[in-house]
C-alpha cells in the first residue's frame, strides 16, 4: 500500500526509530511500512494518522 509516512516522518527530522517508539513498533516495522512492504493493521494506521494529524485517507492510498 503506496503511503506518505517517510516524507511525514523526514519534515519532522524523526528518525525510522524516533517514529517507532511513539507508535510503538520496531524500527524494522517503520522501515517495512515506508518501503510498503507491510501493510499496518487499522489501529496501527489510525494511530499514524492521528500522530501526524492526518486522515488516514491523506497519508494510505489504497490500490484501484
Amino acid at each position: 500500500m503506496k503511503n506518505s509516512i517517510r516524507n511525514l516522518r523526514s519534515a519532522r527530522g524523526w528518525s525510522q526509530a524516533v517514529l517507532g517508539e511513539k507508535l510503538d513498533v520496531s524500527r524494522q516495522t517503520v522501515n517495512a511500512l515506508e518501503t510498503e512492504r507491510y501493510d499496518p493493521s487499522l489501529p496501527l494506521a489510525f494511530k499514524i494518522a492521528k500522530l501526524f494529524g492526518k486522515p488516514i485517507e491523506e497519508i494510505f492510498e489504497g490500490e484501484e
